[in-house]
């Protein structure tokens, strides 16, 4: 196995999360790549310019892709940095109570919440009223969706940091909001306001779905349609089907349906009893058994 096809099986065993961030340095470093090759030759870099989401509509309407694609550029190492590790251990989190899908709705949900927020802030507030060209880069809104969306769903969850030991998970969120309101005089306001539209997308999210409502549902549909219109449709061989008259056959299949609804629901009853264990003591307080049946619930 040559070395594209060891990177190409690791991205493909990998989960939803590592692959976020995989795609997010990758485009980091070819990014980057271009950079110094523009600078050495001398060259204008149109590319950020063409990427990074505008505070201005009219310019917004003739870009109308930089609403994703500003959350893939990056500043800088520490700007990634920070970033991806955030989003590694709050992904992390987000997985042992909801599936895969929901985190990449929460992400790109919270992605345009940021830039929505951002160009309203810029064209609303006087404060920004004599500000030149401002753009928007960075995961952060995404990641703050994030963390703030797990955080909603089990905020007494317990975290061991290195330093500080075990902290609860909403004092790590309201660290990272906080932080965003008290710098925003200072610097960088509009990427604070971004931050901050992320983080209102994830409460309003788990909010939405503890009451059994799934905003992000119609986004999930869209993604699910344009995949569907790229994915090859493989030809099925016709087959010929006999009509089976054998009563026995029929009522063993009727039997093994009910069985696996039978386990269904008692996966789902265990799953909800050791959420209820977590939200009354903590994630910590779980057995290690518990850990991988929750985590492994998480993926289906």
């Amino acid at each position: 196995m040559n070395f594209r096809d060891q990177l190409q099986y690791r991205y493909n065993m990998a989960g939803v999360v590592e692959k976020l961030i995989a795609v997010n340095v990758l485009v980091f470093v070819v990014v980057f790549l271009l950079k110094a090759i523009f600078y050495l030759f001398n060259l204008p870099d149109y590319l950020s310019e063409w990427l990074v989401f505008p505070k201005q509509l009219g310019e917004f309407i003739y870009k109308p892709w930089t609403l994703i694609t500003y959350a893939f550029m990056h500043s800088g190492i520490w700007h990634i940095l920070s970033n991806m590790l955030i989003l590694y251990f709050s992904g992390r989190m987000f997985l042992t109570f909801f599936s895969p899908k929901r985190l990449l709705n929460y992400y790109f949900l919270g992605v345009i919440a940021g830039a929505l927020l951002f160009m309203l802030s810029y064209n609303v507030f006087p404060a920004f009223a004599g500000a030149g060209n401002s753009y928007l880069l960075g995961a952060s809104a995404a990641v703050m969706a994030v963390l703030l969306g797990v955080t909603t769903q089990a905020p007494n969850m317990s975290v061991r940091l290195m330093i500080i030991g075990s902290i609860k998970l909403w004092w790590i969120a309201a660290f990272f909001v906080i932080s965003d309101i008290v710098q925003m005089p200072f610097n960088n306001p509009g990427g604070h306001l971004a931050h901050i539209g992320g983080a209102l997308l994830g409460y309003i999210y788990t909010t939405q779905l503890q009451k059994g409502r799934d905003i992000g549902a119609w986004f999930e549909k869209l993604v699910d349609s344009i995949v569907s219109i790229f994915s090859k449709k493989e030809k099925t061989p016709f087959k010929k089907v006999y009509k089976n008259k054998n009563y026995s056959s029929s009522k063993s299949k009727a039997s093994t349906a009910t069985h696996h609804t039978a386990g269904a629901k008692e996966k789902q009853q265990k799953i909800d009893a050791i959420l209820d264990k977590i939200s009354k003591s903590g994630y910590e307080s779980l057995s290690k058994a518990e850990k991988d049946f929750l985590f492994n619930a998480g993926k289906d």
